[in-house]
């Protein structure tokens, strides 16, 4: 998807902080953070939401959770995290291109939003 803002972060045509990256996914620092910690994690792959996941993608979808995982421990959310995937308009989606927010460093409230 030559226009999606997502794609064109995972090809490196818009230059990103890069905390995690794998032949399938990539994350980064969210550019509005709500959390002293958040970070995005993004499949490499357009796949516009996830309503739009198959069977096909259960292995990605696995996948993405299992580097969110990685990612919280490698920024020392022991206290714990949320992991929180948008999706659609009244999901709160605005970029249609999946991925997962990873938030922590602080507690968070319930319920959030």
């Amino acid at each position: 998807m030559t226009d999606c803002l997502f794609c064109k972060i995972a090809a490196g045509t818009i230059p990103v902080k890069r905390l995690h990256e794998d032949e399938q996914v990539l994350a980064f620092p969210d550019i509005n953070p709500q959390a002293p910690v958040h970070v995005l994690v993004i499949p490499k792959r357009h796949l516009a939401s996830h309503a739009h996941a198959t069977t096909e993608d259960a292995a990605m979808l696995g996948h993405l959770l299992s580097a969110a995982g990685e990612v919280a421990q490698a920024q020392g959310l022991e206290n714990g995290y949320r992991l929180v995937i948008n999706t659609g308009p009244d999901g709160g989606q605005t970029v249609d291109h999946l991925h997962v927010h990873l938030l922590g460093g602080r507690h968070l409230g319930w319920p959030p939003g």
